[in-house]
């Protein structure tokens, strides 16, 4: 028998929204850009302003909790290791 029921799971556009929510005030929106990964962006709410996109986080249309919990570690992973570029750090 298989252990991972389809009650356990989320849709894509399900997880998405859990994304949403997580990353709270900050914007977050993904794409599926093959059947098996996804493109995810991280955005100012107000401006509009891409903080950071990440290609080829690996997905499915229907996930697990902890696949989501996955994605949500990679893409904060890949926030905390980002340097922005000079330019916008003489701004700051």
């Amino acid at each position: 028998m298989n252990q991972t029921s389809n009650i356990h799971k989320v849709t894509f556009p399900n997880a998405c929204q859990l994304m949403r929510w997580h990353f709270h005030p900050m914007g977050f929106e993904a794409t599926m850009d093959a059947p098996g990964s996804m493109v995810a962006r991280l955005f100012d709410r107000a401006s509009g302003e891409t903080f950071i996109a990440i290609a080829g986080i690996p997905c499915a249309a229907t996930m697990t909790p902890s696949q989501v919990s996955h994605i949500i570690q990679a893409v904060e992973d890949e926030l905390e290791s980002f340097v922005p570029p000079v330019a916008w750090r003489a701004q700051a």
